[in-house]
């Protein structure tokens, strides 16, 4: 009796629940048909109601990169718009003047915004790469004094110098000697720390000894970088923000990852803050950026945030980029001895500041390397206000809008039929007319254009043209590596060679 009772007001009210739920199915369907139709010249996935493309997201997953280039390459306007159920409605773009209207034209309606900031803020804080407005514009005008060309020359000949020759080729040298395999991606993924550590705070802290362990500094900026990469790529950020109110988990593991970071920094800041304050002449740490923020008077939660996004973007950015371009370019022996034969005839009385700019064709190999294995693979932006980008595509207010240099690279319709292969004479053919940053936003456009821009290419050079006068890099496997994207670019497995002495070419 108590089980009939309690069924037949559910019963008389079916009908009406039926009704109710096919009226939200029909609402829900009709809205994602309206939106399918405001995107229809953008290609994308299979998209359904309530969780979009969540199911293809999730296919493809651990294949991001390339799913979304194929989806690319088959929309009229190289843009394509995803909705995913736990994401807001994202936007990705291989289109020039779409990248441009985004980090120039239209920049104050594309800050970075809260959901990446969020996502980085564990572990930047409030540093350079983090924020946007004007606490970005206080920090980039703070850091743009340390990328004039005085400050150049002086990290060439006191960092760059110093680091090659005292430590990176001798150890090249034991390794040749001894016919021993290294990783070279973790060779220089060490070197590159030292020599951003060295910009930042006036000391290595890294021994470049592959079998010596990794410092405890460099090891928690490994966890925290690679843990807040896989936030950014997660199916639903639910998952990982409930780890983080739980502490659980890799979330846990960020956590202590930060916090081992932030107190080597704040301890540096104290133990500089007391060197100063005991010398009036500052004369041995005066040129680092740790040393001018506190002369600046900034807080030491400032200047921590600041240092850490600096060490954070220093020290893989570039170790990736060569990384990558090494393996490169082993492929191509013909190209590797004419970048060494430009090294010897216009750089033959050394590697200063003048005959690096000089060597015009190893920085178009390094450009050819980069457009095919950019560093950052994308970036996103979120939009601020509702817009209508160039190529037509409708941006709502809250959208996260992604421009894709990997995808970009990979376009027909940018770099040609063969953009597969590696031609570093796509960067000589008209030297008067520089290719479009718009097109190859590597180190991104507009007014965040990567202050260390030069800097990233002088030490590029400077490290390769060194090792490849006096060595051949040669790795062990012929089979291609696999590029994994995280803050910045890594090779799976890591790029292990032989160090090989490289006969006078004649």
């Amino acid at each position: 009796m108590g089980v009939i009772l309690t069924t037949m007001p559910i019963l008389s009210l079916h009908p009406l629940s039926i009704s109710i739920f096919l009226f939200i199915l029909l609402y829900i369907t009709l809205n994602e048909l309206r939106r399918a139709r405001a995107f229809s010249g953008h290609h994308g996935p299979p998209t359904y109601p309530l969780i979009g493309c969540l199911v293809s997201f999730y296919k493809n997953r651990n294949r991001l990169l390339d799913w979304y280039t194929q989806l690319l390459s088959h929309s009229p306007t190289n843009t394509i718009v995803l909705h995913r159920l736990g994401a807001p409605t994202t936007i990705v773009t291989a289109n020039p003047q779409n990248v441009e209207y985004i980090l120039k034209t239209n920049f104050n309606n594309f800050p970075k915004g809260k959901p990446f900031t969020d996502i980085l803020g564990d572990f930047l804080g409030h540093g350079i790469f983090n924020v946007d407005g004007e606490l970005w514009h206080t920090q980039r005008k703070l850091a743009s004094h340390e990328f004039t060309a005085r400050s150049l020359k002086y990290f060439v000949r006191k960092t760059i110098e110093e680091e090659v020759c005292e430590k990176l080729l001798p150890l090249l040298e034991s390794l040749c000697i001894g016919n021993q395999v290294v990783d070279l991606q973790d060779l220089l993924g060490r070197f590159s720390f030292n020599v951003i550590c060295k910009f930042t705070l006036g000391m290595d802290r890294c021994c470049l000894d592959p079998c010596a362990p990794i410092s405890p500094l460099a090891r928690a900026f490994n966890v925290a970088s690679e843990i807040s990469a896989r936030r950014g790529a997660a199916p639903l950020f639910l998952i990982w923000k409930t780890k983080r109110w739980l502490g659980v988990g890799s979330e846990r593991r960020l956590k202590e990852a930060v916090k081992a970071v932030q107190s080597h920094v704040m301890e540096m800041i104290r133990e500089r803050k007391k060197m100063m304050n005991n010398t009036r002449e500052e004369t041995c740490s005066s040129e680092d950026l740790l040393s001018r923020l506190i002369s600046a008077g900034e807080e030491e939660e400032v200047i921590r945030d600041m240092v850490i996004s600096f060490i954070m973007a220093g020290r893989d950015t570039t170790s990736a980029a060569m990384t990558w371009f090494f393996w490169l370019i082993s492929q191509y022996p013909a190209m590797e001895d004419q970048v060494v034969k430009e090294t010897e005839t216009k750089a033959a009385r050394g590697l200063d500041y003048e005959s690096l700019k000089n060597l015009k064709f190893l920085k178009a190999c390094l450009c050819e390397s980069m457009r095919l294995y950019p560093p950052v693979a994308w970036d996103s932006k979120h939009a601020l206000a509702d817009d209508v980008m160039p190529d037509g595509t409708k941006v709502k207010a809250g959208d996260r809008v992604t421009y894709f240099p990997y995808g970009m690279g990979r376009m027909e319709a940018l770099w040609g039929k063969n953009w597969f292969e590696f031609r570093p004479d796509r960067w000589l053919i008209k030297p008067k007319s520089k290719v479009s940053p718009f097109k190859f936003p590597t180190f991104q456009a507009g007014p965040r254009i990567c202050l260390g821009k030069e800097m990233a290419f002088i030490q590029m050079k400077y490290v390769v043209a060194s090792i490849l006068r006096r060595f051949k890099i040669r790795p062990v496997s012929q089979d291609k590596p696999i590029f994994v994207p995280l803050l910045t670019a890594h090779m799976a497995g890591g790029l292990k060679v032989f160090v090989c002495k490289r006969e006078k070419l004649t």
